[in-house]
Order: structure tokens, then C-alpha cells, then sequence
């Protein structure tokens, strides 16, 4: 008898002959799972939808796969909100070679782990009243996201907390947060492009045949390869920023002196 506790043992069913029309009971047992750890994962949009005949869904061979992939991923040690990001960004028919190897490509870019808080708590971290218009513009910008609570109440998930973290330090220095996200915008369409130009560069210089004929085997090198490559664009990229911002500083120091020498001489 199959209980639907979370950790309770599950009882293997037979193997079926058609892999493409099994049950939720039929595909949790194939998988190693619980009913319930299945429906929670395809809640979460870890699975496609299943085949709907009448009221009973079925799932095949791609459902199994995928489910065997999260598995793994769990593991190896990777939350549930990573794997959901990671999988949210694969084509929805990739297979589980593909999905192994966008999981090898993009983990090292993911950014940390989502924080979750309330519109009171991010208020009083930036040092101003709650504002319910700036938290729809955060939202908006996809900063945070509205989700509810146990108790039922509105609470706020932080997608990427280290960009926060940034952008508090930056309003403590007295920018108005709608100033900063205005500037932000910007910044993350340049970047945007540097970013493109690096994937372009890297897959033009002999990488495009690594990243599109690896095999399983190889998915360690594609991962050791891609973490490199994060490391050197990352100092590259911050060793650039750090010299055009020097400059930048220096010609905005001499265009604010110039304009109070010419006012001085006006005045004299």
C-alpha cells in the first residue's frame, strides 16, 4: 500500500510496456518517489504538463527522465529554487543529455540563492517608509517577486540578494531608489551586450564544438571550462569598468571646476 507522505517508502509498481502512458502512481515508482514529492515538483513547473485523456493525466518517457534528472541534481546537493531556475530556462523538450549539459553551462552564472523578506523588513533595510508603489517597480524591474506566506501574508522573494545588497549601499549614499533603478536598466542593457560578446568570442575561438558535442562524460570539463571562463570575463570586465570609471570621474571633476572657475571670472 503506496502512502503520500513526505519521505514515506513507496512501493514499486510493475514496469509498464508503453513508457509514453504512464500514471502519476505508475511514474513516481519508476522515478523513485513519492506521489506527492511528483505533484509538488510539477507544481513547481519541474515537469511539462501531462497527456489529459478525460480526467487522468499520463506522462511518458520525457516526464521519467526529467524527474530522474531533478533527482540527481537534488543529490548533488542543488536546492529546489536552483534547479527550478536552471530547468526554467531549457527548452521544454530538451532531452536529459541537454538538460545535463545546460545545467553544466549556466550553473556557474546562476546568481545566490533567493531570500525571501516583507515590504516592512526591504523598507527599513533601505532606510525609508514602506512605498507599495516601489515594491510593483521592483517586481516590474524583476528584482523580487510577490509570494504568500504561510500565514497567508504578502511576502517579497529576492531573486538575486547580492544585486540588493548593491543597490541598499548605493540608496545609503543618498540615491533615491527610482533614480537607481532608472540607472540600473541601463547598465543591465550594456551588459547585456558585453555579455553576448563573450559568448560570441568563446564560441567562435573553437569552444562551439566542445559545448556541442559533449558527450556525458564531459560534462565535468564543459562546467570546468564554463567556471574559468566566468572568473576571467568577471576580472576582465571589472578591470575595464574600474579605468572607464576613473575617467569618467576625472572628466566630470574637470567639467564641475571649469564651470566654477568661468563662474568666478563672471562674478569678478
Amino acid at each position: 500500500m503506496r502512502e503520500d507522505g513526505e519521505g514515506d517508502a513507496v512501493t514499486p509498481l510493475p514496469e509498464v510496456d508503453r513508457e509514453d502512458a504512464l500514471t502519476v502512481d505508475q511514474l513516481a515508482a519508476q522515478a523513485g518517489m513519492t506521489v506527492r514529492n511528483v505533484r509538488a515538483y510539477a507544481a513547481r513547473g519541474l515537469l511539462p504538463p501531462p497527456r489529459l485523456v478525460g480526467r487522468t493525466g499520463y506522462y511518458d518517457r520525457r516526464h521519467l527522465a526529467r524527474l530522474r534528472l531533478v533527482r540527481e541534481m537534488l543529490a548533488e546537493g542543488w536546492s529546489l529554487s536552483v534547479i527550478e531556475r536552471t530547468l526554467a530556462s531549457a527548452p521544454a523538450t530538451a532531452s536529459t543529455t541537454t538538460l545535463a549539459l545546460h545545467r553544466a553551462l549556466v550553473a556557474p552564472w546562476l546568481p545566490p540563492e533567493p531570500e525571501e523578506t516583507t515590504a516592512a523588513e526591504l523598507a527599513a533595510r533601505a532606510g525609508l517608509p514602506e512605498d507599495r508603489a516601489l515594491v510593483d517597480e521592483l517586481v516590474d524591474f524583476g528584482l523580487v517577486e510577490r509570494v504568500t506566506g504561510e500565514n497567508g501574508a504578502e511576502r517579497l522573494r529576492v531573486l538575486d540578494p547580492a544585486l540588493l545588497t548593491a543597490g541598499l549601499q548605493v540608496v545609503d549614499l543618498g540615491v533615491p531608489p527610482r533614480v537607481l533603478l532608472a540607472a540600473q536598466r541601463e547598465v543591465i542593457a550594456h551588459v547585456r551586450e558585453v555579455a553576448r560578446t563573450y559568448v560570441a568570442m568563446f564560441l567562435g575561438t573553437g569552444a562551439e564544438a566542445l559545448v556541442g558535442g559533449a558527450a556525458a562524460d564531459r560534462l565535468d570539463e564543459v562546467g570546468g571550462v564554463v567556471a574559468r571562463l566566468q572568473a576571467a570575463a568577471a576580472q576582465a570586465l571589472l578591470a575595464s569598468f574600474r579605468t572607464e570609471m576613473a575617467a569618467a570621474v576625472q572628466d566630470a571633476v574637470r567639467r564641475r571646476l571649469g564651470a566654477a572657475d568661468r563662474d568666478r571670472t563672471d562674478t569678478a
